[in-house]
């Protein structure tokens, strides 16, 4: 079902120090001409922008360099996801959180209030949540989010260090080689690839490709278990690069189970909610910068389809990753 939806939390732009704009509604229908002019009258004249301290602004109101104005993003069909997140741990300073399949993270496109950003808002009473890390929208699980953007910068430094470890799971088709030499049933011991190599914009520029040239990306993949001519394989990213994980199973011949961007993209189409992408962020491994204590939070990935129990351990624990 699809209905007009209006944001409950306003975006806002800084108007530029430099600008030959003689007022904030000329300004606005300038930056986001794709909305439209009229779109931007009817939101002015509706009282849906204003400044910082909640002032109204009107069709004359003089451009005011450096100013913040707030404004409030909406669409005419917002698509409503039928999955719910989960709050699985929550202090001062974080919340950690399951995230479902095909729910962002964060407004965009024709998604203003059907994200985890406002549901998360909404929920706990906080207008400041925010995330720490990014997920894809097609992908489910663990999420860390800071409770107030003064704690952001803390969480989001555990990624840029590279002390925090992100496990993930993912099912996808085995190459005809593989399938050969594995029969149904879960590997002992398993089978690892390493895989590093360029990762740059794609085209369309919402798509990632491998490329020549010195490597930046870097991921650890385990296959698991086979059933039926499909792997289950556990991921770890070391790096972090937007659809990383999905570029490097593509690079392995392996391209993900429902994946609608790789190896070939897919028709615009709605969204079937039967077929989620195969991939879930099964698990983060940190230690709290503001408590200094351990966190180890953990959700059930494809184990079930390949009639495994839950995974207690990572395949790597007895090898770890040279993040160097």
């Amino acid at each position: 079902m699809k209905h007009t939806s209006i944001a409950a939390q306003p975006s806002f732009v800084i108007l530029p120090p430099q600008h030959d704009a003689p007022t904030v509604l000329a300004f606005l229908c300038e930056r986001f001409a794709q909305i439209g002019a009229e779109v931007w009258q009817a939101r002015v004249r509706d009282g849906k922008v204003h400044w910082q301290n909640g002032e109204l602004i009107n069709d004359t109101t003089p451009y005011r360099a450096g100013a913040r104005v707030y404004y409030y993003r909406e669409v005419t069909a917002e698509p409503q996801i039928p999955f719910q997140e989960q709050i699985l741990q929550q202090n001062a300073h974080c919340l950690l959180v399951f995230k479902p399949h095909f729910l962002p993270v964060t407004p965009g496109g024709q998604y203003v209030n059907e994200c985890l950003v406002n549901r998360l808002r909404q929920r706990c009473g906080i207008d400041t949540i925010i995330p720490a890390h990014r997920l894809d929208r097609d992908t489910a699980g663990v999420m860390l989010m800071a409770v107030a953007v003064e704690s952001r910068d803390a969480y989001h430094g555990l990624f840029r260090a590279g002390t925090i470890n992100k496990t993930y799971q993912a099912i996808a088709k085995l190459t005809p080689e593989l399938a050969a030499q594995y029969a149904d049933g879960e590997l002992s011991p398993p089978r690892f690839w390493t895989v590093r190599n360029r990762i740059d914009v794609g085209n369309p520029s919402f798509t990632m490709q491998c490329v020549t040239g010195e490597a930046n990306s870097h991921s650890e993949i385990c296959l698991l278990a086979v059933k039926a001519g499909y792997g289950l394989f556990a991921l770890r990213p070391v790096t972090g690069k937007t659809h990383q994980l999905r570029v490097h199973m593509q690079s392995l011949g392996m391209p993900l189970l429902n994946d609608r961007f790789y190896p070939q993209l897919q028709p615009k189409q709605a969204d079937d909610f039967t077929k989620p992408l195969k991939l879930v962020a099964c698990r983060l491994q940190f230690t709290d910068p503001f408590t200094q204590l351990p966190c180890d939070i953990r959700v059930a990935g494809f184990e079930a389809e390949f009639d495994m129990p839950p995974l207690c351990r990572s395949p790597w624990a007895d090898a770890p990753i040279n993040l160097g």
